[in-house]
């Protein structure tokens, strides 16, 4: 009898693995087929142009619906679907953001000698996508690319609660429990409703010392050329570090990486 803590699960190695990536293969084939007709494509012509067996392009291609990668038509054709276009919108907004936010950031930095963060939303939480800071500067707060943390802790995940209407910031309380991180953490709907309520009028947010002890932020929305709030700039620095008059060109930089994104306060004005 075999001994159980032998036995593992595959690895991705030999016919598994040639398996797996042979599916990919024909599956990327058959995306690439499908994007040169701008109409829907039959079966017939999606597996003559990927040297696939009808039967396997039409099983390949039923996963794909049910992906939302592919749709399909009348009379068993096929067709791009919708859900490439929402991954595309997605992946474009945060290279986009980052690429026009690069220069105006490293200019940030230089003028305050602290930590400047771009930030994401994803779900419940901001993802920091890019920062600048300088090894030399001394002790500054950075935080790790790809890391993240919760909307209410954080002064650019309240720019995105603030954008939020009513109804959806209470179902994210609900949904996450408001828990804190530290003493000064804002845990009770109410006091966020307010905070909220400031962040709106004053058109910038803070963390004091929300997430991290001894740790305080501003922050400020980049906006794309529809208006909409696509990702917030932040300034991260030691409490007794913050400077009042550092707000202003934090401001004056998400405006111009927003110029960058197409938008113009005159058009969104009318």
């Amino acid at each position: 009898m075999e001994n159980a803590k032998t036995s593992k699960p595959p690895k991705l190695t030999g016919e598994v693995g040639k398996t797996a990536i042979q599916v990919v293969e024909r599956m990327m084939n058959l995306l690439d087929a499908l994007a040169e007709h701008e109409d829907a494509s039959s079966l017939k012509i999606l597996a003559e142009q990927t040297a696939l067996h009808p039967s396997t392009a039409h099983r390949i291609l039923n996963d794909m619906v049910a992906c939302r990668l592919v749709e399909r038509g009348d009379g068993g054709t096929y067709r791009l679907g919708l859900r490439l276009l929402e991954l595309g919108n997605l992946v474009k907004a945060r290279l986009s953001v980052r690429e026009a936010a690069a220069a105006p950031m490293r200019a940030l930095h230089k003028l305050t000698g602290e930590t400047v963060n771009l930030s994401v939303r994803q779900g419940d939480e901001i993802v920091y996508i890019d920062r600048a800071y300088s090894e030399r500067s001394g002790m500054q707060v950075v935080r790790a690319i790809g890391g993240r943390a919760p909307l209410h802790l954080t002064s650019v995940g309240k720019l995105f609660l603030a954008s939020d209407d009513p109804n959806q910031v209470r179902t994210y309380a609900t949904r996450t429990g408001l828990s804190g991180h530290t003493r000064n953490s804002i845990t009770d709907l109410r006091k966020l409703e307010s905070e909220l309520s400031n962040v709106n009028q004053l058109g910038h947010a803070s963390d004091n010392e929300e997430l991290e002890l001894g740790v305080s932020c501003l922050a400020a929305g980049i906006l794309d050329d529809t208006g909409k709030l696509v990702a917030g700039l932040s300034l991260s620095a030691p409490t007794d570090r913050i400077q009042a008059d550092w707000l202003k060109a934090l401001q004056d930089t998400a405006l111009q990486i927003s110029k960058g994104m197409g938008f113009s306060a005159k058009q969104n004005a009318d």
